[in-house]
Protein backbone atom coordinates (compact mmCIF):
# COMPACT_ATOMS: atom_id res chain seq x y z
CA UNK A 1 0.00 0.00 0.00
CA UNK A 2 1.38 3.40 -0.94
CA UNK A 3 1.66 5.85 1.89
CA UNK A 4 0.53 9.40 1.14
CA UNK A 5 3.21 11.89 0.18
CA UNK A 6 4.36 14.22 2.90
CA UNK A 7 3.17 17.81 2.62
CA UNK A 8 5.57 20.54 1.59
CA UNK A 9 7.18 21.94 4.72
CA UNK A 10 8.59 25.18 6.01
CA UNK A 11 11.04 24.80 8.89
CA UNK A 12 10.56 28.17 10.56
CA UNK A 13 11.82 30.27 13.43
CA UNK A 14 14.28 32.99 14.27
CA UNK A 15 17.89 33.01 13.15
CA UNK A 16 19.98 30.50 15.06
CA UNK A 17 17.16 28.09 15.92
CA UNK A 18 18.49 25.41 13.56
CA UNK A 19 16.23 25.74 10.53
CA UNK A 20 18.87 24.75 7.97
CA UNK A 21 20.33 21.92 10.03
CA UNK A 22 16.95 20.41 10.85
CA UNK A 23 15.51 21.09 7.39
CA UNK A 24 18.41 19.38 5.64
CA UNK A 25 18.20 16.33 7.94
CA UNK A 26 14.41 16.16 7.67
CA UNK A 27 14.52 16.29 3.87
CA UNK A 28 17.10 13.53 3.83
CA UNK A 29 15.02 11.32 6.14
CA UNK A 30 11.85 11.90 4.08
CA UNK A 31 13.49 11.60 0.67
CA UNK A 32 12.61 15.20 -0.13
CA UNK A 33 14.63 18.04 -1.57
CA UNK A 34 15.92 20.70 0.85
CA UNK A 35 15.98 24.36 -0.06
CA UNK A 36 17.61 26.93 2.20
CA UNK A 37 15.45 30.04 2.00
CA UNK A 38 18.54 32.15 2.73
CA UNK A 39 19.79 31.21 -0.74
CA UNK A 40 16.67 32.77 -2.28
CA UNK A 41 17.14 36.25 -0.78
CA UNK A 42 17.91 38.92 -3.37
CA UNK A 43 21.34 40.57 -3.01
CA UNK A 44 19.73 43.77 -1.65
CA UNK A 45 18.26 41.85 1.33
CA UNK A 46 21.59 40.18 2.05
CA UNK A 47 23.39 43.54 1.93
CA UNK A 48 20.85 45.12 4.27
CA UNK A 49 21.11 42.31 6.82
CA UNK A 50 24.92 42.25 6.58
CA UNK A 51 24.83 45.94 7.52
CA UNK A 52 22.83 45.01 10.65
CA UNK A 53 19.54 46.41 9.34
CA UNK A 54 16.37 44.37 9.83
CA UNK A 55 14.32 43.63 6.72
CA UNK A 56 10.99 45.37 6.26
CA UNK A 57 7.82 43.65 5.09
CA UNK A 58 8.42 45.21 1.66
CA UNK A 59 11.92 43.68 1.60
CA UNK A 60 10.57 40.25 2.53
CA UNK A 61 7.57 40.07 0.21
CA UNK A 62 9.38 39.21 -3.07
CA UNK A 63 11.52 36.69 -1.19
CA UNK A 64 8.43 35.04 0.30
CA UNK A 65 6.78 34.92 -3.13
CA UNK A 66 9.84 33.10 -4.48
CA UNK A 67 9.70 30.62 -1.60
CA UNK A 68 5.96 30.10 -2.16
CA UNK A 69 6.61 29.40 -5.83
CA UNK A 70 9.30 26.86 -4.89
CA UNK A 71 6.86 25.16 -2.49
CA UNK A 72 4.21 24.92 -5.18
CA UNK A 73 6.66 23.74 -7.85
CA UNK A 74 7.97 21.03 -5.53
CA UNK A 75 4.53 19.43 -5.16
CA UNK A 76 4.66 18.51 -8.86
CA UNK A 77 7.86 16.50 -8.33
CA UNK A 78 8.52 13.16 -6.67
CA UNK A 79 8.53 14.62 -3.14
CA UNK A 80 7.46 18.05 -1.86
CA UNK A 81 10.27 20.29 -0.64
CA UNK A 82 11.41 21.07 2.87
CA UNK A 83 12.36 24.76 2.96
CA UNK A 84 14.11 26.66 5.75
CA UNK A 85 12.42 30.07 6.06
CA UNK A 86 11.91 32.27 9.09
CA UNK A 87 8.16 32.81 8.32
CA UNK A 88 7.98 35.04 11.39
CA UNK A 89 4.59 36.70 10.86
CA UNK A 90 1.15 35.27 10.24
CA UNK A 91 0.79 37.27 7.02
CA UNK A 92 4.10 35.81 5.76
CA UNK A 93 2.81 32.31 6.43
CA UNK A 94 -0.50 33.20 4.77
CA UNK A 95 1.39 34.36 1.68
CA UNK A 96 3.29 31.06 1.58
CA UNK A 97 0.05 29.10 2.04
CA UNK A 98 -1.54 31.09 -0.81
CA UNK A 99 1.01 29.44 -3.09
CA UNK A 100 0.69 26.00 -1.49
CA UNK A 101 -2.24 25.54 0.93
CA UNK A 102 -1.06 22.13 2.18
CA UNK A 103 2.16 23.57 3.64
CA UNK A 104 3.10 22.28 7.08
CA UNK A 105 5.08 24.65 9.30
CA UNK A 106 7.67 23.17 11.66
CA UNK A 107 8.32 25.93 14.22
CA UNK A 108 11.64 25.57 16.00
CA UNK A 109 11.45 27.62 19.17
CA UNK A 110 13.48 27.91 22.32
CA UNK A 111 14.95 30.02 25.06
CA UNK A 112 16.38 33.31 23.86
CA UNK A 113 19.59 32.69 25.78
CA UNK A 114 20.19 29.37 24.00
CA UNK A 115 19.52 30.82 20.56
CA UNK A 116 21.70 33.87 21.28
CA UNK A 117 24.52 31.56 22.39
CA UNK A 118 24.21 29.59 19.14
CA UNK A 119 24.34 32.79 17.11
CA UNK A 120 27.36 34.04 19.01
CA UNK A 121 29.19 30.76 18.29
CA UNK A 122 28.61 30.73 14.54
CA UNK A 123 29.58 32.78 11.55
CA UNK A 124 26.89 33.60 8.98
CA UNK A 125 27.43 35.20 5.59
CA UNK A 126 25.11 38.13 6.28
CA UNK A 127 23.01 37.54 9.42
CA UNK A 128 24.73 39.11 12.43
CA UNK A 129 23.72 37.97 15.94
CA UNK A 130 22.57 41.53 16.67
CA UNK A 131 19.47 40.98 14.51
CA UNK A 132 18.01 38.35 16.86
CA UNK A 133 16.15 40.99 18.90
CA UNK A 134 14.41 42.36 15.80
CA UNK A 135 13.43 38.84 14.75
CA UNK A 136 12.00 38.10 18.19
CA UNK A 137 10.05 41.37 18.05
CA UNK A 138 8.67 40.37 14.64
CA UNK A 139 7.80 36.75 15.51
CA UNK A 140 4.07 36.09 15.78
CA UNK A 141 2.90 32.91 17.48
CA UNK A 142 1.27 30.24 15.38
CA UNK A 143 -2.50 30.28 15.60
CA UNK A 144 -4.75 27.26 16.16
CA UNK A 145 -5.91 27.23 12.51
CA UNK A 146 -2.35 26.93 11.15
CA UNK A 147 -1.13 23.47 10.11
CA UNK A 148 1.99 23.32 12.26
CA UNK A 149 4.19 21.43 14.67
CA UNK A 150 6.12 23.32 17.36
CA UNK A 151 9.30 21.80 18.78
CA UNK A 152 11.72 23.10 21.39
CA UNK A 153 15.30 23.44 20.16
CA UNK A 154 16.65 22.05 23.42
CA UNK A 155 16.21 18.74 21.60
CA UNK A 156 18.91 17.54 19.24
CA UNK A 157 18.36 17.93 15.48
CA UNK A 158 18.02 14.14 15.26
CA UNK A 159 15.30 14.10 17.92
CA UNK A 160 13.47 16.94 16.18
CA UNK A 161 13.57 15.10 12.85
CA UNK A 162 12.31 11.92 14.49
CA UNK A 163 9.44 13.80 16.18
CA UNK A 164 8.37 15.36 12.89
CA UNK A 165 8.60 12.02 11.06
CA UNK A 166 6.50 10.35 13.77
CA UNK A 167 3.89 13.12 13.56
CA UNK A 168 3.71 12.68 9.77
CA UNK A 169 3.46 8.90 9.86
CA UNK A 170 2.03 7.73 13.16
CA UNK A 171 2.14 3.95 13.50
Amino acid sequence: MNRPANPPMIVMGVSGCGKSTVGRALAEKLGSVFIDGDDLHPPSNKEKMAAGQPLSDADREPWLVTIGQELSRSTRGPAPAVIACSALKRNYRDLLRAHEPSTLFIHLRGAVELIQHRLDERSHEYMPPTLLASQLDTLEALESDEHAIEIDVMRSPEEIVDLVAEALNPQ
